[in-house]
């Protein structure tokens, strides 16, 4: 039987305290107890159900975390105040001084820029590679090495990961396999493919609106209890925690995500088939041509389409430039970082959310100057849109 992300979340029914069909907004940092042992072994995490202070766990928090893990198959899962704080913290918390971390070199730049430039004084030593390479993955592993971290589709060359391949690597030398998985909720459902961890900036695609940074670390109780470990875990003594309200909000968007993400998918092919056709270099998931085009089809949950996430060359920066100011001043979008908004956002990557990687090794890893990703978004009426865009291009 096929898995239905949206239908695990949907089978959670969560209710609030009064019978509220939205759980119920925690507006506290600290709880009270009757009792004094009961603080004493709540605060030794062995209190189920008990809450202590907001940096640890909060009711508003736990729903969401709930959620997330019933979305992704996982046991459990952590809600931080941003996607960079859920990967920094799950890579602390699983390396320490003299580990060896191997990832892709195509990644999001503060990924990229946190394995490279943060975590080396710290002596945790990281290789980059092609990770579509799985040779180049097999000859990086060392016996130090403890994580072998990717995206499900890279940022921004929207390279696809072969994640059963990549777990078995990871445990052929006792690593864990950690997967960003921000670009493709419920299309790919990393843990049942293999993964260790799962992380996301739940800023994008989950919530849509682009009204706050939030993100998230699903994994198995063990790993998620050492998080929050009072005396060591490094969620809870780095302190990245997410408002209630927050959570609150992004629980109720997220049970519109499966109809968000056939829409984004359904708008992002059209753009894709239209523009090949029009003789513009276009990558996408989608597209016969592309090189992982078959496994993303054999990996993906069905249904949900290739994502909301494309990327167009147009050769040089001043010609991209030139077109992303006309598209946004023709109402196509906007001209602005992040991704997965209601609304068309596009960038030129390699100047804005690639910029920390250095400018040989984009060019050595294929980043054109003039790459413009683009973030669809759930425009009814996408044919104008493809329009709008041509004339943008042509004039």
């Amino acid at each position: 039987m096929k898995f239905n992300p949206a239908k695990a979340i949907q089978d959670l029914k969560q209710f609030g305290e009064f019978g509220g069909v939205n759980p119920s907004i925690t507006d506290s940092s600290t709880y009270t107890f009757l009792e004094g042992e009961t603080m004493e072994d709540t605060f030794h995490g062995q209190m189920e159900g008990c809450f202590l202070y907001s940096r640890h766990w909060n009711p508003s928090n736990k729903y969401l975390a709930d959620a997330l893990a019933a979305m992704e198959s996982t046991e459990s899962a952590w809600i931080t105040a941003s996607g960079m704080a859920a990967i920094t913290c799950a890579l602390l918390q699983l390396c320490q001084s003299g580990d060896h971390i191997i990832t892709s070199v195509t990644t999001y730049g503060g990924t990229y820029a946190f394995l490279k430039n943060w975590l080396p004084k710290y002596n945790i030593d990281v290789s980059f590679v092609n990770i579509t390479n799985l040779e180049q993955v097999k000859k990086a592993m060392r016996p130090n090495t403890k994580v072998i971290y990717t995206e499900s589709v890279t940022n921004p060359l929207l390279q696809v990961s072969n994640i059963p391949e990549l777990k078995k690597i990871a445990d052929s030398g006792g690593a864990k396999l950690m997967v960003d998985n921000t670009f493709t909720p419920m299309i790919l459902s990393p843990a049942r493919l293999g993964a260790d961890l799962v992380v996301y900036s739940m800023t994008k695609f989950i919530n849509v609106k682009n009204d706050c940074v939030a993100g998230a670390i699903c994994g198995s109780n063990e790993f998620v209890d050492q998080l929050s470990n009072v005396n060591d875990g490094t969620a809870m003594l780095l302190g990245p925690v997410l408002d209630p309200l927050r959570s609150s909000s992004i629980l109720k968007n997220l049970n519109t995500l499966h109809i968000r993400m056939k829409q984004h998918s359904r708008n992002a092919m059209y753009l894709a088939e239209k523009m090949e056709e029009y003789g513009l270099k276009i990558n996408y998931p989608g597209l016969q041509k592309h090189p992982q085009h078959k496994l993303h089809t054999k990996l993906m949950n069905p249904d949900f389409g290739y994502g909301g996430m494309l990327a167009i060359d147009f050769e040089t920066e001043k010609r991209a430039n030139t077109i992303m100011q006309k598209m946004q001043a023709a109402g196509v979008g906007y001209l602005a970082v992040s991704l997965g908004y209601f609304r068309t956002l596009f960038s030129n990557s390699g100047k804005s959310t690639s910029s920390e990687v250095p400018l040989n090794v984009q060019k050595e890893m294929g980043l054109s100057d003039g790459l413009v990703r683009f973030s669809v978004g759930l425009d009814s009426d996408i044919e104008n849109t493809f329009q709008t865009i041509l004339k943008c291009i042509e004039e």
